[in-house]
């Protein structure tokens, strides 16, 4: 009798697994926010000094010999300034490739972070 009790709760168990992983997927989708834009920081560390950017999503913005292009901000509910991430396109203006494209995360700037020898940017908060 043991076996087949545990035969079907195995058997089980996938399915059950499958189902709460979707929900959890679908109620993460449904509580992210899309506010106005983003407020990004950048450094130049030869000099040591840094600015604040206000972007707004779509827009390009020159920092220095970077540009930096917002494609969206979004953040959990209730979470804009310790979760936010924002997918960006960063170009260094001498070169026709793009330096980085992709997701940043305010929470952790170190886990997609843009590889340049001079600049460091990083996403500060969305804007509301």
């Amino acid at each position: 009798m043991k076996p087949v009790v545990l035969a079907s709760l195995l058997a089980a168990f996938p399915i059950a697994a499958t189902s709460q992983s979707q929900q959890v997927v679908i109620d993460v989708k449904n509580s992210v926010e899309a506010p106005q834009g983003a407020i990004l920081r950048g450094l130049d560390r030869i000099n040591g000094v840094y600015k604040d950017i206000e972007i707004a999503p779509g827009e390009i913005y020159n920092y220095e010999r970077l540009s930096i292009e917002l494609l969206e901000c979004r953040y959990p509910e209730g979470q804009t300034t310790t979760e936010a991430f924002a997918n960006v396109k960063i170009r260094d203006l001498r070169e026709d490739l793009a330096t980085f494209a992709g997701w940043m995360f305010a929470s952790s700037p170190a886990l997609s972070a843009l590889d340049h020898p001079r600049y460091d940017v990083w996403v500060l908060r969305c804007k509301t």
